[in-house]
């Protein structure tokens, strides 16, 4: 949830460990500002090629630390969100076989950077209105391709930004985006006014999104997605659906449930890092070709949700939860170097053109 990208309606922003500035817009294609129908697409059914490798089901009385661990700061996200991440049990706990991240309104003080950031311990603290929590796989749970399935229960309200993505774990290209991010979901602003181009007065957002960041460093990073709507005019709030990807070499494919409704491919994504101040590749499926880690979190306010919708952060929207019924991963038994051979397409689902390197 790279939450620099703040002023697109059908694209995912990200939190990063680098620049926190409003990047300029870069659509590979105008008509991906209208999200994906259910309607439009034939549920497909998942390969029995996947393999279990790494599951969370949340079925015992606390989160389990051998998976996960807790993010703590008042960062920001690095796009002005106000919230401080916790580790306390108010903020994010396991029960009923869920686990729920509880964002709340409160002061709070807290680290000013990043945990992972060279002055985590000595940039000081910075005091923020809310608290939630973000949990991450790192160095716990780290990938290189497959399948990851999360069944997840989304908040509403003006400013709430639930999200379910993966940043690299060793960032081999250089900092974000140069190593990339895979938003699987994010959502902002659920039961709002929907503002996606055509929508009638009155119409909620129900959209979910999935988006991949890449590109060069900021101000010339690109992110390129699709958003998605539920049949029958379903919410994500109302009830849990699974968001996953497919990540094989050279091809990202975003589903919900059993629809598969957008892909992007290696010939429509890039990373450069510059050396001796002339920009070059880092290879052809760079930078979705290196280990990534999960992260849960649940954002409130930042560039993108206040930019949007009924514009701003509504404090009556608070508290709200994000609930995960389980987190699972997979790994293609039949080329696992590759991912290749379990692929379910829809021949209908959008393929999202991507920003090629100039």
């Amino acid at each position: 949830m790279s939450k620099l990208s703040t002023s697109l309606v059908t694209l995912a922003g990200s939190t990063l460990l680098a620049a926190c500035q409003t990047v300029p817009s870069n659509f590979a294609d105008a008509s991906d500002k209208r999200a994906v129908r259910a309607e439009q697409l034939t549920p497909i059914t998942k390969s029995p090629n996947w393999q279990l490798v790494w599951q969370d089901e949340f079925d015992g009385e606390q989160i389990d630390l051998n998976k996960w661990s807790f993010e703590q700061n008042c960062f920001g996200g690095g796009n002005n969100e106000q919230q401080c991440y916790t580790a306390r049990p108010v903020n994010s706990f396991v029960k009923d076989g869920l686990l729920t991240i509880h964002a709340q309104r409160e002061d709070f003080s807290g680290p000013a950077a990043n945990d992972d950031a060279d002055d985590y311990l000595t940039a000081g603290t910075r005091t923020l209105p809310y608290t939630s929590a973000r949990l991450r796989t790192k160095g716990k749970g780290d990938w290189r391709y497959g399948r990851f399935e999360i069944r997840a229960k989304l908040p509403t309200g003006q400013g709430v930004w639930p999200a379910i993505w993966m940043l690299p774990t060793d960032w081999v290209y250089g900092s974000w985006p140069v190593s990339g991010e895979i938003d699987i979901m994010e959502a902002v602003n659920l039961h709002t006014q929907s503002d996606e181009v055509g929508a009638p007065p009155g119409e909620r957002e129900m959209r979910v999104h999935g988006t991949l960041h890449y590109g060069r460093h900021w101000p010339e990073n690109v992110y390129t997605g699709s958003g998605f709507l539920l049949p029958d005019g379903k919410s994500p709030a109302d009830d849990f659906y699974t968001y996953a990807v497919e990540w094989q070499a050279g091809e990202i494919r975003f589903y919900v449930d059993d629809y598969h409704y957008a892909t992007q491919t290696a010939d429509g994504w890039f990373s450069q890092t510059k050396t001796d101040n002339r920009w070059q590749d880092n290879g052809h499926n760079a930078p979705f070709d290196q280990p990534f880690h999960l992260i849960l979190n649940l954002a409130i306010g930042g560039g993108w949700p206040e930019a949007v919708n009924e514009k701003g952060l509504n404090p009556d929207a608070l508290p709200q939860n994000m609930q995960v019924d389980f987190v699972r991963v997979y790994q293609c038994s039949v080329e696992p170097d590759t991912g290749a051979g379990c692929e379910a397409r829809d021949p209908n689902a959008r393929h999202v053109k991507g920003v090629k390197a100039p």
